[in-house]
């Protein structure tokens, strides 16, 4: 039996609670930030604010202590909003065990420094010599929804150490829950993070009433450009293949409970971002933080992501979605490979 803490109590981490709990072969811990989430949780098992409907089994311990959350957990989940990660991380890191392992859910790139979820985790976490920690990056096609529900999902885990993503692997399977290992974790994580971008894309298309041609087109070159940085960065043009890449790209830009399509879709729309931002009533689509950090990453390795560059200006330039894909369609003739 493990125990098992999961940190951030959002849709996916809701989500990751019930997988873990239902198998009933672990203690498993969930952390609420909001005392209303939380409050909510105790009294009624269902998250109603971020999973409504799904409820939460009995044997998860919701608490809104972290220090009670993380007290003998051997695996730590990190399941926070990119931007959030660093500071809660230096909360979580005088409670942590020696040996606990810590693993990344979250899809994102810290927005000031560029670093991926568990290059974020790794400096918080040396801050002393306490800690000498193991991290792995979760990641692949999951809504939080579906996966809470029990429809068959299957996603990765990323580690360069192998024990880590064997122990993992086993902890989180189940029969509807299937959980595949990779040693590739830039590419795990930097697919998980730009695949977003491209999503906000796909939603602009949609909202603008444009059709199937133009989605496939889209998340083609979306995934050349996501691999070019991906090996810009070290990471392997086949994990962009799979689950991590392909996989989680072709979800987050067709299916209607992504909400970085969702935001994609209101720009299309004519909508403005901070009116989309505050619709959303908390709810976070780390897209919105990512373009951002993914162009000046581009940037900074000489790399061409005219896809996420166009994004980045209708986000946070206020140009016209129809000029930005205008101008992608005129760009200078390519080759494809």
């Amino acid at each position: 039996m493990s125990e098992i803490a999961v940190i951030g109590a959002g849709a996916w981490g809701t989500a990751l609670s019930i997988v873990l709990g239902r198998k009933g072969s672990h203690r498993v811990s969930l952390w609420a930030h909001d005392p209303q989430v939380c409050e909510s949780l105790q009294r009624s098992r269902i998250n109603d604010k971020y999973l409504p409907g799904c409820a939460i089994p009995e044997s998860v311990i919701v608490t809104g202590n972290l220090s009670a959350a993380l007290a003998e957990a051997q695996i730590v989940v990190g399941a926070m909003p990119s931007q959030h990660c660093r500071q809660l991380f230096d909360q979580i890191r005088p409670h942590l065990l020696a040996e606990a392992l810590i693993i990344s859910a979250t899809k994102g790139l810290e927005e000031k420094t560029l670093l991926r979820m568990t290059e974020v985790v790794s400096e918080g976490l040396q801050k002393t010599n306490q800690h000498s920690p193991r991290i792995g990056a979760l990641s692949g096609p999951s809504f939080a929804l579906e996966a809470a529900r029990g429809d068959p999902t299957a996603i990765t885990i990323a580690a360069k150490d192998s024990d880590l993503a064997q122990v993992v692997q086993q902890a989180f399977s189940d029969t509807r829950f299937r959980v595949y290992t990779n040693s590739d974790v830039i590419g795990v994580e930097l697919g998980g993070a730009l695949k977003n971008v491209i999503a906000i894309a796909a939603g602009i298309c949609n909202g603008l009433g444009l059709g199937h041609n133009s989605i496939a087109g889209l998340i083609t070159r979306g995934l050349a450009e996501m691999t070019r940085l991906v090996i810009a960065c070290g990471g392997r043009a086949e994990t962009m293949s799979g689950l991590a890449g392909l996989g989680d790209l072709v979800l987050t830009c067709t299916g209607s409970l992504s909400r970085n399509r969702t935001v994609g879709v209101e720009l299309g729309r004519g909508r403005r971002l901070p009116e989309i931002v505050a619709a959303m009533h908390g709810m976070v689509a780390e897209g919105i933080f990512t373009t951002t950090a993914a162009a000046e990453l581009a940037h900074s390795h000489g790399i061409e992501m005219p896809i996420t560059e166009q994004v980045n200006a209708i986000l946070h330039l206020g140009k016209p979605p129809r000029d930005a894909i205008q101008e992608l369609m005129m760009r200078s003739g390519k080759s494809e490979t």
